[in-house]
């Protein structure tokens, strides 16, 4: 995309005749699982030297893997990359959260000098980290130490505030989802054979309890949560906000692009659009918490086939995120009380889901090991 020719140069230009081409190529790129690779990775299972079913969702996520690659066994889930997409909120205007803005910024920071938890849960699972700065309020300064790491795909900084005004027009929507298109693209041609979902954006939780509501029906008092740690009273406000905004503009979910144009994030709308990228591609991509399955019921209103790819990595102590996994149909890898974001929950779920599709691949059938099966 030609820069904007306003003042920030790293702006992406919305009057590029192309936007919304790539969203539509990918749409119709997205095919179903392999039902026959799911049954051969289902038969495999049960003649493996174990007790059908004793794995576990170890089993379970092999056979999801081997249908979506349409193989059996599928290939391991690695080399892996978490990219984390950073984006602010005009909502944080209400009050939403006791960190200030600017917050967003230095955190980015942090993760561009390796110093945040993403970043030491990575390596010690052998991940890498790329920070996609999709809409950060203040522009990102490069790293001196890791420039690699900073992928500048700015949409526009910021979102509105979206009790007073859609939080990004349709068109900045399709931009952003087309960033997170863009960037599963980049990584599958790096390599990379798993993606996993990270975000950091200060009162994303509000826009992630509002595109819940949306896509599953659920009322906002029963989807919003604490954040990252507000109190009660303020949670009730929290609730408020949300309330108002679904009110303001009664967002349909059978137009998932104008929902998340109107009350969710910048990041929400890239990691959509880095869902369907991987599904387009054939490769996992393992989800964090609520802000990442917020925006995976985007990805699967726009194409319910994407969630063929999709591997829940946790479960977070969200009220929402229970909701919308729920409503997805997705159940975590692991469940340890996590309420960070970043992408921390789907990295300590990435060796689970290597693992798992490692003993389907090299374990031993009865018949190789020569083992009794039972008879009945």
């Amino acid at each position: 995309m030609v820069p904007s020719s306003g003042s920030d140069p790293t702006l992406r230009s919305a009057a590029d005749p192309a936007v919304g081409q790539l969203l539509e190529r990918t749409l119709a790129a997205i095919t179903p699982a392999d039902p026959d690779a799911r049954t051969a990775a289902r038969d495999r299972q049960n003649n493996l030297t174990k007790p059908p079913g004793s794995l576990g969702r170890l089993e379970d996520v092999s056979v999801q893997l081997a249908a979506l690659a349409g193989s059996c066994p599928p290939p391991l889930p690695e080399p892996a990359a978490v990219a984390v997409f950073a984006a602010d909120h005009g909502v944080h205007a209400q009050g939403v959260s006791v960190w200030p803005q600017e917050v967003t910024t230095q955190m980015v920071a942090n993760f561009l000098a390796c110093g945040a938890a993403v970043n030491v849960l990575a390596a010690q699972t052998g991940a890498r980290v790329v920070v996609v700065d999709v809409g950060v309020a203040t522009p990102v300064a490069t790293s001196d130490t890791n420039p690699d790491m900073l992928l500048r795909r700015r949409v526009r900084a910021g979102t509105a505030d979206m009790t007073q005004a859609p939080a990004m027009t349709r068109q900045e929507a399709v931009d952003a989802i087309e960033v997170g298109i863009g960037v599963a693209t980049q990584l599958v041609d790096d390599g990379c054979r798993c993606l996993l979902t990270g975000d950091m954006g200060i009162a994303n939780t509000t826009a992630s309890a509002a595109l819940i509501a949306v896509f599953t029906g659920a009322d906002p008092d029963d989807v919003t949560g604490h954040g990252a740690g507000i109190d009660d009273t303020a949670r009730r406000h929290k609730v408020g906000v949300v309330r108002s905004a679904l009110e303001l503009h009664g967002p349909d979910p059978h137009d998932p692009v104008g929902a998340v144009a109107a009350v969710g994030g910048l990041e929400h709308a890239a990691i959509a659009g880095f869902v369907l990228g991987a599904a387009m591609h054939r490769v996992p991509v393992i989800l964090d918490g609520v802000i990442a399955t917020s925006a995976a019921l985007v990805a699967a209103a726009l194409s319910p086939d994407a969630l063929a790819a999709c591997v829940a990595g946790h479960r977070s102590v969200e009220p929402g995120h229970t909701i919308a996994l729920r409503h997805l149909d997705l159940h975590p890898m692991v469940d340890l009380g996590l309420r960070l974001g970043e992408g921390t929950g789907a990295v300590l779920a990435l060796p689970l889901v290597q693992a798992g599709v490692r003993a389907l691949r090299d374990m031993a059938t009865f018949d190789s090991a020569e083992v009794s099966s039972k008879s009945l």
